[in-house]
């Protein structure tokens, strides 16, 4: 009787294992559905073609050169927390900005979402340029990255 009770045990163990192995073997490849996000999205920027629609948060400044220019950090190389490894880190995205000059004008030092298609697309030389089709004020002033100050900002001319 004791050696019944103890097969059939192990049998039930095992059983156990095999279904739970079952139920992860194909967990690694299973696609999540995140509602209101089309399947097959790619989570990795492409380089922007003319006439491709842009959002870039940031900050607004202006130069001699370039006009204005907004510069986005988001995805950008960061000092990691606990010195973790950066993943996917790149350099920020600087965009010429071509719109109103008086209302781009009043938002220089102003943290800012940008909304336009790409007009010219960059290369070494100048940042790819976009039209400003749509903005919103986010906050009076820039912040240093990775610091609860705001940065200098640069006087209105």
């Amino acid at each position: 009787m004791k050696k019944k009770v103890q097969f059939l045990s192990f049998v039930f163990v095992a059983f156990g294992f095999a279904i739970s192995a079952m139920g992860q073997a194909g967990a690694p490849t299973q696609r999540v559905h995140i509602p209101g996000i089309p399947d097959g999205t790619s989570i990795y920027p492409k380089a922007p073609d003319k006439g491709d629609n842009l959002v870039s948060i940031g900050c607004v400044t202006k130069s001699d050169k370039d006009g204005f220019t907004i510069v986005d950090w988001r995805g950008a190389a960061q000092a990691s927390v606990a010195g973790a490894p950066t993943s996917a880190a790149r350099p920020p995205e600087v965009l010429r900005l071509q719109g109103d000059p008086e209302m781009l004008n009043f938002q220089i030092g102003h943290e800012v979402e940008v909304r336009g298609p790409v007009i010219d697309v960059g290369d070494d030389k100048k940042p790819t340029q976009i039209k400003v089709e749509s903005l919103l004020y986010l906050s009076r002033s820039c912040w240093e990255r990775g610091t609860n100050t705001p940065a200098p900002t640069q006087p209105k001319r």
